[in-house]
């Protein structure tokens, strides 16, 4: 029986990897798929060898705390592998990890494909001489990436991305209003803190305000947060006291389809674009965080709908000491109340769409693998 190894480390990884597992599931329903896994991954098909949620973690000194445990499950992850010698290995995303992981496994003679490149073309771009140590393919999900890499000696193939197809299907705005008993006469501001605790804890409150004074200005405006998996009610409670609305991001029609939106920087931006809903981008990081990515990052934006539309701030983007309440009011009511202003960052977003394709990335991905094994056995 042929295994295949499959690897993530945050919610982001086990949503993605959780459609390559049912993909080779689909094809190939004799093959074993085990992992360093999410419930996703568990629900798509994949035997657990231990819970990615174990690897989660943000900031140096939550990493430092953290060493033994993450040496323990990479020590487990190997062990199994050198037992099963699987056909071959995929890491989803989480590069601090599996650059290190790859490494490993390529050692003990395991073809290695990495879906989801590292951002080396923002900022670390000196860790290109790791990730060819670590991987055999590429699988990238942003169409300019291949070119990149592909001019530093890896080859890489764009296999579309995840978040084009999740934002084809759902509600429509209308059926979005209607599913929270909001009004289709009335505006909806959608208000995404993010999903980190780090996250939550630095937004939370700003947003809050923000959507208190906002309605104190467009009394007849309703406000709905989605609730992305792994974060619990009380971590947004004051957004609840301030009457928004929480939808479940694991619903099964979920579309974010609001008439206008504040979202934390993420892959968040990027679905509200394609979902074609005029945003402003938030962030706040620790100083030291800041500083560091100010020194390194070479880019003039950070949302990736930005980033893929030319590095251009087509989403206006409010960082650091930027992101104040007053700030964010500002970008948001002309959105709200000049429907021209609000149709130009829609108009930018068509360009978007039609750059990004609409490939389906799992499909991409188990066909990188199957080319992969072909080349091993041969």
């Amino acid at each position: 029986m042929k295994y295949i190894f499959i690897s993530a480390g945050e919610t982001s990884g086990d949503v993605h990897a959780a459609t390559v597992v049912a993909e080779v599931r689909q094809r190939f329903p004799d093959m074993q798929v085990h992992g360093l896994a999410g419930t996703q991954m568990v629900e798509a098909g994949c035997h657990m060898l231990c819970d990615m949620h174990e690897l989660n973690v943000m900031g140096l000194s939550d990493v430092f705390r953290a060493l033994p445990r993450i040496r323990r499950i990479e020590r487990s992850a190997l062990s199994w592998c050198k037992e099963h010698q699987p056909a071959v290995a995929v890491l989803v995303d989480f590069s601090s990890f599996h650059m290190r992981l790859g490494c490993k496994l390529r050692a003990m003679g395991i073809p290695v494909l990495h879906f989801i490149a590292p951002k080396l073309w923002a900022w670390g771009a000196w860790r290109v001489s790791k990730l060819k140590k670590s991987q055999d393919r590429l699988a990238c999900i942003l169409p300019f990436e291949p070119e990149w890499f592909s001019k530093r000696g890896i080859k890489a193939t764009y296999v579309g991305n995840p978040s084009v197809q999740a934002c084809v299907e759902g509600w429509s705005r209308e059926e979005l209003k209607d599913h929270l008993g909001v009004g289709t006469d009335r505006q909806l501001l959608a208000l995404l803190p993010g999903s980190r605790p780090q996250e939550l804890k630095a937004h939370v409150a700003v947003l809050t305000e923000v959507w208190e004074r906002i309605h104190l200005k467009v009394p007849d405006i309703a406000c709905v947060v989605p609730i992305a998996p792994g974060v619990e009610m009380d971590q947004l409670q004051p957004l609840w006291d301030a009457g928004a609305i929480p939808l479940s991001r694991t619903e099964s029609d979920f579309a974010l389809r609001a008439d206008v939106a504040v979202a934390v920087s993420g892959t968040a931006t990027l679905e509200l674009a394609l979902w074609n809903v005029p945003s402003v981008l938030i962030y706040r990081a620790s100083p030291l965080m800041a500083f560091m990515v100010r020194r390194l990052v070479k880019l003039n934006c950070v949302g990736l709908a930005n980033i893929i539309l030319g590095d251009r701030a087509v989403m206006p983007e409010l960082l650091q000491e930027a992101c104040t309440v007053d700030a964010i009011i500002s970008e948001v009511l002309p959105l709200l109340q000049n429907a021209e202003h609000a149709q130009a960052q829609c108009n930018q977003f068509s360009f978007l769409r039609t750059s990004m394709g609409n490939s389906v990335a799992a499909i991409g991905v188990v066909d990188m693998l199957i080319d992969l094994m072909h080349e091993t056995n041969n």
